[in-house]
């Protein structure tokens, strides 16, 4: 069983320009390429886990979701990093799916299809929402990386986190807090060719 970073998309990975959708609106954020790299070679297993609400309210379809992760896989493809797995939540939030974090049925599903250690493995988002998957699931710990935007900030500021999640300005450092984690055993090192 290996540790996995679960990671949330849009204000995490990429700009979030709300629903996206469209190639051309695909932006990474800054610290993404250094902070994935990091925990890629540090031996964690790469893992999104993203709400995509958009579908079930018919703003777009899967195909146009497909068009986007494609993107999004062929930038990271051009750095050496590959994710190890893409899990998408479709539904409206008042669907009450087992599958919307933070409900944690998207990353069950990923312990059991990837073999994947829970107690080694973290949960990294923009929003409380992702990060309260460290308390879900349980996962060893969280960090939520700070959104851009003064909104953001404020409701962010003002959130009630679980114990094991801490606060991070982007993902580079949320990788390095990771890997500077207490008490924990570090994955095994692994080559970029080894994914």
């Amino acid at each position: 069983m290996r540790p996995a970073i679960f990671l949330d998309r849009d204000g995490t990975l990429v700009h979030d320009g709300g629903y996206l959708h469209r190639p051309e609106d695909y932006r990474r954020l800054p610290g993404v390429a250094e902070g994935l790299g990091l925990l890629r070679d540090a031996g964690f297993r790469l893992v999104l886990v993203t709400n995509q609400s958009g579908i079930g309210r018919g703003y777009f379809g899967a195909e146009d979701l497909a068009r986007f992760q494609q993107a999004l896989a062929a930038d990271l493809g051009s750095l050496g990093i590959e994710l190890d797995g893409t899990y998408v939540c479709p539904h409206r939030p008042e669907e009450g799916c087992a599958c919307r974090k933070p409900r944690p049925g998207l990353v069950h599903r990923a312990i059991r299809e990837l073999d994947l250690d829970p107690a080694r493995s973290f949960a990294v988002g923009d929003r409380p929402r992702d990060v309260e998957l460290a308390r879900t699931v349980p996962l060893r710990g969280g960090v939520l990386v700070a959104r851009p935007d003064a909104v953001g900030a404020a409701e962010d500021a003002g959130a009630t986190l679980p114990p094991n999640v801490v606060r991070a300005p982007d993902l580079a450092t949320a990788a390095r807090i990771i890997l500077d984690w207490p008490g924990s055993e570090p994955p095994r090192p692994r080559s970029r060719g080894n994914a």
